[in-house]
């Protein structure tokens, strides 16, 4: 095959596109360049080449029939290891389906469903500590409930006295890893910058935290039957138990997954409930009918298809894991080019869910494109909010049940309107974020609870 480059933009010498892929205004940089070149876009990153895809085909290539040809991208790693080690999202090859063989039955279906009584649970806890014309900013009070919910069910921790801080400190982390991430030279962090000072702060905290955890159950190696009693008291073919960095880095990359991407999409859920009445109106009717005045079940979860909707099509918007990157490790042959070794092939989910050429007025909030007969007609890859192949997101049903459940539950008491001169800006680092927060006013529902 004549390998010759797709169109894309020229980027400048040496740094190539590294800016504008990395940059405060990456998402309208990367969709100017998808409009521009289409649905395959060539550019440089410093000295690599490097290829943006959104195309469902190409997207299903790299994640599913060609998934054994790449390893996740070096940036990522340069930013995230600090903070995850070699856990799920960071390892490779053998290592890595070893550790995914030992977590996989912590979120088994059967399992999960043992967990709906405690995301219930922090969902009332959450609506009780809310009054009505209460300002908050949803998205800490849903980063809250949702890593309180995490550590709850994982390792059968509380750390409700503590969110709010690891909250904070999460949200340094994020900003520090995307610093790390973009910048072309790195400050060692051994050097005391205000930036490292924070970011060693940050860290730190969130190690201490994983680290109690994990010795307050090694004292008694109690087996609780969840995820920490796993990964502590699991075996491999020689004998071998995990190192206490491997259970620590499966750990955390598993607390801060688990409730960063599911906080993010609740957030977006009820920015844009907020700005459609007669969505949330036809939801409130779900919820009200299947529900009523008493507590939500795991049985509800099949008949609140529209909540499932609405939660699907908040992700279609604005996808939490916005973008995703391989670094290719054996040349893999597309349709019009070869991505050879060394290549870096980027796949947004962001830029997928909106494509017009896959999407009907993909602008416009409508739960009804999830639909079962809708989503039988389209291409698996034209939505993937998880990923998808081997390294689908190991937690995505328990995420779409925790979110169904908290939704249902706090929207029997609760809805939010958008605080007046609220500024919404989609804020892409790892995950898709609002840069402001999203400061709403609470309004008590009538309907209350038996």
């Amino acid at each position: 095959m004549d390998n010759q480059k797709p169109a894309g933009p020229k980027g400048l010498p040496i740094i190539g596109s590294l800016r504008e892929f990395s940059g405060k205004d990456r998402l309208h940089h990367l969709k100017a360049w998808k409009e521009t070149y289409g649905d395959i876009v060539y550019f440089k990153i410093i000295n690599r080449d490097a290829y943006l895809l959104t195309n469902p085909d190409d997207v299903y290539r790299v994640l599913v029939k060609d998934a054994k040809k790449v390893h996740k991208s070096p940036l990522l790693k340069r930013g995230l290891t600090r903070v995850l080690g070699n856990g799920l999202l960071l390892s490779e090859d053998d290592f890595h389906k070893r550790q995914r063989r030992l977590t996989q039955p912590a979120f088994h279906m059967q399992r999960i469903a043992n967990y709906a009584d405690t995301i219930v649970d922090h969902g009332e806890q959450l609506v009780q500590s809310w009054n009505n014309d209460e300002a908050i900013d949803m998205h800490e009070s849903m980063m809250s409930v949702t890593m309180q919910i995490i550590a709850k069910v994982l390792f059968d921790a509380d750390v409700s006295k503590d969110a709010s801080e690891l909250g904070q400190a999460v949200t340094v982390g994020i900003d520090i890893v995307m610093d790390r991430i973009t910048r072309l030279i790195n400050i060692p962090e051994w050097i005391p910058t205000p930036t490292n000072r924070r970011g060693t702060a940050a860290f730190n905290l969130l190690d201490k935290t994983i680290e109690e955890i994990i010795n307050t159950r090694r004292q008694t190696m109690e087996d609780k039957g969840d995820l920490l009693s796993m990964l502590l008291l699991s075996v491999d073919d020689d004998g071998e138990r995990m190192t206490d960095e491997q259970v620590r880095d499966e750990a955390m990359t598993l607390f801060l997954a688990g409730h960063e991407t599911t906080s993010n999409a609740l957030t977006w859920a009820f920015y844009l409930l907020s700005q459609h009445p007669d969505i949330l109106r036809q939801l409130q009717e779900e919820i009200d009918t299947v529900l009523g005045k008493r507590r939500a079940t795991l049985d509800d979860l099949k008949h609140l298809t529209y909540t499932e909707m609405v939660i699907k099509e908040s992700m279609r918007i604005f996808p939490p894991a916005w973008i995703t990157t391989r670094i290719v490790i054996e040349p893999m042959e597309f349709e019009t080019f070869t991505a050879e070794v060394g290549n870096i092939l980027v796949m947004s989910p962001y830029l997928t869910h909106q494509d017009p050429a896959l999407w009907e007025n993909p602008d416009d909030f409508d739960p009804m494109r999830f639909t079962p007969e809708a989503e039988k007609d389209r291409h698996k890859f034209a939505y993937f909010p998880f990923g998808g192949g081997p390294r689908v997101c190991i937690g995505n049903h328990f995420a779409m049940m925790e979110a169904q459940l908290l939704l249902a539950t706090i929207l029997q008491h609760y809805t939010a309107d958008l605080a007046p001169n609220a500024v919404i800006v989609p804020q892409p680092l790892v995950t898709l974020r609002a840069q402001y927060g999203v400061p709403m006013i609470l309004r008590q529902r009538q309907l209350e609870m038996a």
